[in-house]
């Protein structure tokens, strides 16, 4: 069944079956699928090594305590990452329902998951609460890392949060403040020294108004319907 189908790959949720006749529950495939205005051999190796980065890093945002679905296979041949599907609802079709102590508490795990990711040397590229799955416990996961990368760049990870303030702005506008002070106090105490020059640089590229590239546009667009 397809979940989701965006401008780089399609989401299919599927039976456990495909990976073991034994296996039960559901999966999501996540397929990155051809661009025939691409150069074919240039699209193939591009989709394969976005299929395997984006594997790579669910499994070591993982390992830096940032919740991610646990990834089961990778298939670089057919440019699919097969991992658990998470049962959640996007934190943008349920943000604004909750009551203010469990909104908080979210925003702090924002950034402290945000900070454990940057700490890590990884950024996630599209943060977005499309890209925030909240389940019936509470739980919040980090999902689709198509555009994230492995950096320690202060401009990479200011250009995060400044990705993430203006989505909250676009979808979230009168929550959008407190939001993102929550989610700052969060990364500041997590991230510890360093933090704060991170959140300097977000205001910076802020004032210089020059990051709404394809991504953030799309993410917008995105969000904002």
């Amino acid at each position: 069944m397809l979940l989701k189908r965006g401008a780089e790959a399609e989401l299919h949720l599927e039976d456990f079956r495909i990976l073991h006749p034994f296996g039960e529950g559901k999966v999501v495939v996540k397929h990155r699928i051809p661009k025939p205005y691409r150069v074919k051999e240039l699209d193939l190796s591009l989709r394969e090594t976005r299929t395997s980065l984006e594997a790579k890093l669910l499994f070591d945002s993982k390992r830096v305590g940032v919740p991610t679905p646990p990834v089961y296979e990778v298939d670089r041949k057919n440019m699919k990452v097969v991992m658990e599907y998470v049962e959640g609802r996007p934190l943008k079709e349920v943000l604004e329902g909750l009551e203010e102590g469990k909104r908080k508490e979210i925003y702090r795990k924002i950034g402290r998951y945000l900070a454990r990711l940057h700490k890590g040397g990884m950024v996630h590229g599209d943060l977005t609460t499309s890209n925030l799955l909240l389940t019936e416990k509470g739980e919040l996961y980090l999902v689709d890392f198509g555009l994230g990368e492995y950096t320690s760049s202060l401009e990479a990870r200011g250009v995060d949060l400044h990705l993430l303030r203006r989505a909250l702005q676009s979808v979230h506008f009168g929550l959008a403040e407190e939001a993102y002070r929550e989610i700052c106090s969060a990364y500041l105490k997590e991230f510890g020294k360093g933090g704060r020059e991170v959140l300097e640089r977000a205001e910076e590229i802020a004032r210089r108004g020059r990051y709404v590239g394809r991504e953030e546009r799309g993410a917008l667009l995105r969000d904002g319907k």
